[in-house]
């Protein structure tokens, strides 16, 4: 491990898991931070420069949902997984919208943990190659800047994304006119990372629609039905590209495209408890919870 591996705290009030967890992080190269309570969080973040922190919902002195919340409205941009239980969708819905750049619901596979953060950091320090990248996106008003990761609204002032929302918006700036299915905004936001239940790209359309004022006389963002999104106005760029609806979307053929592809059987690691998605029709039920139960026998820890 090198001193410039990124840091990861890990916020949970149940000693096992820290201590799991830190020493599954550690093997993985990263550096890693812990504590047990809101308090013990933010004297971390006094102390040390964190790069992600991976934070219980559920914490002896407070809500990991309410910490989110005013780092965000503190303007800290450090990225956050919230850990919740699975069963508690109005929580991880709760956490996305309030600033969460990712969730992951207990019990949970640490290797899933561990491609979570990846690609979370991924997405926050990746810089694509400056011949390929537009200096900035301009669209009804607004300018998105790829490079600092800003947008300023039609009246000059800024509009505070966080990270998620930024990689959805560039995603649709990149491919304007393009109808998106909510699998291949997850392919390419996330890499394979998602999983095909994963409902977290509707909650960031809705946020993304709230803070740029969609919903007036120029709808910026489109539900096709059965389809996905589409983002339906013209796209200018610095570079002197212009990209209008139904012109083909990306500036290159091929590309990060090669990810648009249908994705494949979802592979879930629950509990011996065998926690079902209530989504399921009955007659799914119980052959899901069949296979849960004979994945967990090869289970190899208390988190799964």
């Amino acid at each position: 491990m090198t001193s410039t591996a990124p840091r990861i705290l890990v916020v949970d009030d149940d000693p096992e898991i820290r201590k799991l967890l830190a020493r599954y992080v550690e093997g993985q190269g990263f550096r890693v931070l812990l504590a047990a309570s809101c308090r013990e969080l933010r004297d971390q973040l006094a102390a040390h420069h964190v790069d992600l922190v991976v934070l219980d919902v559920m914490l002896p002195d407070g809500s990991g949902l309410d910490m989110c919340r005013d780092l965000r409205a503190e303007r800290s941009n450090v990225p956050i997984i919230l850990l919740t239980a699975l069963k508690e969708d109005v929580d991880r819905i709760i956490g996305l919208e309030i600033g969460a750049d990712d969730y992951l619901g207990k019990p949970f596979n640490p290797r899933e943990l561990i491609a979570r953060v990846r690609a979370v950091l991924r997405r926050r320090g990746e810089t694509p190659p400056p011949s390929s990248e537009a200096k900035a996106y301009r669209f009804e008003g607004f300018t998105a800047d790829p490079q600092t990761r800003q947008v300023v609204g039609p009246d000059g002032g800024d509009i505070e994304l966080t990270g998620g929302e930024f990689d959805l918006l560039k995603t649709f700036l990149d491919r304007p006119g393009r109808v998106l299915s909510r699998d291949q905004l997850l392919d390419l936001t996330r890499g394979h990372d998602g999983d095909g239940f994963d409902r977290s790209i509707d909650v960031l359309v809705s946020r993304l629609r709230r803070k740029l004022g969609d919903g007036g006389a120029t709808k910026l963002l489109k539900t096709v039905r059965n389809g996905g999104y589409q983002l339906a106005v013209k796209v200018d760029t610095e570079n002197g590209a212009a990209f209008w609806p139904g012109a083909g979307g990306s500036r290159a053929a091929g590309g990060d495209d090669a990810a648009l592809v249908k994705r494949g059987p979802v592979r879930v690691f629950l509990h011996a408890r065998a926690i079902v998605p209530s989504y399921l029709r009955t007659e799914d039920q119980g052959a899901a919870g069949e296979a849960c139960r004979a994945r967990s026998r090869s289970s190899h820890c208390g988190v799964t």
